[in-house]
Parts: structure tokens; C-alpha cells; sequence
């Protein structure tokens, strides 16, 4: 089985201890030689600054390829637009474009009077300048606020379309639900990189309600699998298996590249990424 070649989603951080997580995860998969690493938005923008600054951070210290996720919520065109300026004069010309979460409490997106009204916008705006690698959110499982039939089949081609270069897919839990996803894709006319997302599954409450937010389709046996494990004491050494098996399932159906939200939590990420023989090559110098 050849190695896959992978990526890898942080989060920034918060306050001074996620800073040193942040960088600690940084440091401990930087030797797998990723493709690039991902730094995401919270809901609402609320972590914008803190985004930009993590993205700059690593930029300048890890010798990696950083791509920054840019969203439409509570921003203006201009204001968005100056934000994906301030990466591209960073050195960082790649972007995840999304419409992003909107607010807590507010229970659907409303675009800024004068900002993007979804992805489609922001992805054809940051397609004009030329200047960006531009990937996208994909769902293999329906989005939560997707029509029924081929609203996510259309709605990826459609930004594929706008010049988006690259999807990456919410995370699910089994190989098919992908492959399912990539046969329609395909009857659709889609002919660029869909990249599988995978979560490592830290710790199953939390993910399971990750799931349920975000639309993702939760089988029976994997609650079963985890309700199981908890007891016995072994749900890292199942979370382990599960998704070393997942991604073996994906390598053997096709897929070349894996994209892994690590949750800035690097060490399942890791193992799982040394079994399937992605193995480390140098190691990342320190912060100066």
C-alpha cells in the first residue's frame, strides 16, 4: 500500500496554554511532511485575529505550506478581502474558503449587509485576483441546510466552477460513504481533487456531537463500538484501529490524499498517519 500523502487542521488558540498546544501539535506532525496545514475560523469569525496570527506564526517558523480558512460571516466584501490581502503579503496564497458558522444563537447564516452571501461569492472574489490556492468544504453526508437529492453534488460543482481548486470533505465513518459521494461527484462532471477528511476520534462524546451539528450520518456499530470500549477501558486503542481502518479502506478504494482534524491534538493523528506508513523525515526547528 503506498503511503498517502496528508494534511493536517489546527485550530488557533485562545489563551497562552493553547498557544504552546498549538505549537506542540505543530512540532509533532511537522516531520510527516504534509502537503500544507490548515488553521481554521470559529463560528462567527470570532477567532479571525487569532487566525491570522497563528497563520502567520507557523508560516514564518515551521517551513511548512499554511493554508488560512477565510469565511463570509460579519465582514464586509472589503473588510474580507483585506484579511485575504494581509495573508497573500504574509506569504501565505492559500485559502479554505467557506461561508462559514454563523453565531451562537443565531440558528442560520445571514450574510453582512455589505459582505459575501455565501461561499460561491467569496471563492469567485479571491478567483479574480489571481493570487490564491483556493479549497473548499465538501459533505459527503447531506449539510444540514441542503435540499434533499443532488443539492451537495451540485452546490461543490458550483464552486469548482467559481475557480475553487480542491474540496475537502467533512469527516465520516465509513469508506463507502465517501466513495458514494466521489461516484456522484464523478456522474457530475467533477474532475478536480476531492480530499477526504478524517477525525481521529479523541474522545467519542465530543465527536459524536460534532457529528450530529454538522449532519454527519453516525452508525449504529460505532456507537456500539465506543459505548463498548468505554467500559472496558480500551476507546483510544479502538479510536486507533477505527481510523487506521477507515484510511485503509480509502487507500485501497483510490484516494491518494487524506486531510486529518487533529483537534490540535497531534498524537492519534500521528499514530494513525505512522501505520498507514507515512513515516517522519526531519524534524521542525524550534521557534527562534
Amino acid at each position: 500500500m503506498t503511503p498517502p500523502a496528508v494534511s493536517f487542521e489546527f485550530f488557533p488558540p485562545k489563551n497562552l496554554e493553547a498557544s504552546f498546544r498549538l505549537w506542540d501539535s505543530v512540532q509533532a506532525l511537522a516531520p510527516l511532511d504534509p502537503r500544507f496545514v490548515s488553521v481554521t475560523y470559529g463560528a462567527g469569525g470570532t477567532t479571525r485575529d487569532l487566525t491570522r496570527d497563528a497563520v502567520a506564526t507557523i508560516h514564518k517558523h515551521s517551513g511548512l505550506k499554511v493554508a488560512a480558512h477565510l469565511t463570509c460571516v460579519n465582514a464586509s466584501k472589503s473588510e474580507t478581502l483585506a484579511i485575504a490581502e494581509g495573508f497573500a503579503q504574509a506569504g501565505v496564497t492559500d485559502i479554505v474558503a467557506l461561508r462559514g458558522d454563523p453565531p451562537k444563537g443565531e440558528g442560520r447564516f445571514t450574510p453582512h449587509p455589505d459582505g459575501f452571501r455565501d461561499s460561491l461569492e467569496l471563492i469567485e472574489a479571491l478567483a479574480e485576483t489571481g493570487r490564491f490556492t483556493i479549497r473548499v468544504g465538501a459533505y459527503p453526508d447531506p449539510h444540514p441546510e441542503s435540499a434533499a437529492g443532488m443539492s451537495d453534488v451540485e452546490w461543490l460543482k458550483r464552486k469548482f466552477d467559481a475557480g475553487a481548486h480542491e474540496a475537502l470533505t467533512q469527516f465520516f465513518f465509513e469508506a463507502e460513504t465517501f466513495f458514494r459521494f466521489r461516484d456522484a461527484c464523478d456522474k457530475a462532471g467533477i474532475d478536480k481533487p476531492i480530499t477526504p477528511g478524517v477525525l481521529p476520534i479523541e474522545n467519542w462524546t465530543g465527536a459524536r456531537k460534532f457529528a450530529l451539528s454538522c449532519g454527519t450520518v453516525i452508525p449504529q456499530w460505532v456507537d456500539d463500538a465506543f459505548e463498548t470500549a468505554a467500559r472496558d477501558g480500551r476507546s483510544d486503542l479502538l479510536a486507533t484501529a477505527l481510523c487506521t481502518e477507515l484510511c485503509s479502506d480509502l487507500i485501497e478504494g483510490g484516494v491518494e490524499r487524506l486531510h486529518f482534524y487533529t483537534l490540535n491534538r497531534p498524537e492519534l493523528t500521528r499514530d494513525v498517519c505512522h501505520a498507514l506508513g507515512v513515516t517522519p523525515r526531519a524534524k521542525l526547528e524550534n521557534v527562534a
